[in-house]
């Protein structure tokens, strides 16, 4: 077992502007910004393309980023930010939405490739590797017709959104467990967890 790593830089995946906000594609910047509003950390668009902050966490310094670029070039922006900031690629959580878990459920993990998530792709090629923390949101999969591309920009169904709500409130918990005791104590602690429905 080796030395607990500290996580220092944290990036949320989802699009920017207004229409997007409250959809399932954008939940990474969803728990981000309550994460943020959390630690009083204020998240602003400056030398980047990306909303971003630093701020106090445990004694150490943290960054959060939402990358501005849209969801398809994510890569670019934490390519750009964790050469600026000369931090590892081992230091870093990406939270970001999955189709391939369940609404509600929540998954941390260390490494593996993209899933179809273009977010984490875009990251994938532009570091060269897919050894980096991630935390995947479960939204599930469309239950009423739509197309996949559709769905995901949508805000989830009415009858939904308070599970939807409250994995968001989840994920602050499991960052700053991450953050305060490491990822692989996060991990034992919510991907176990089942979301009550």
């Amino acid at each position: 077992m080796g030395e607990q790593v500290n996580i220092q830089a944290l990036f949320g995946l989802g699009n920017p502007g207004k229409e997007y906000a409250m959809t399932r594609h954008n939940v990474g910047f969803q728990v981000l910004d309550r994460l943020a509003e959390t630690l009083g950390i204020s998240l602003q668009q400056r030398k980047f393309r990306a909303n971003w902050g630093t701020g106090v966490f445990e004694g150490r310094k943290i960054f959060l980023f939402e990358p501005l670029t849209f969801m398809n070039r994510s890569g670019e922006v934490v390519a750009e930010v964790l050469k600026y900031f000369a931090i590892s690629v081992d230091r870093m959580l990406v939270i970001h939405d999955d189709l391939d878990l369940p609404l509600g459920r929540m998954r941390l993990v260390s490494r593996g490739g993209a899933g179809g998530h273009r977010g984490v792709a875009s990251i994938i090629q532009h570091l060269g590797r897919q050894d980096f923390s991630r935390m995947k949101l479960g939204i599930g999969r469309p239950g009423r017709g739509e197309a996949v591309e559709s769905y995901v920009l949508q805000a989830p169904y009415p009858d939904e959104a308070p599970l939807f709500q409250e994995m968001v409130r989840r994920g602050v918990d499991a960052v700053q467990v991450a953050l305060c005791v490491g990822l692989d104590a996060a991990m034992n602690r919510f991907n176990r967890h089942e979301p009550q429905v």
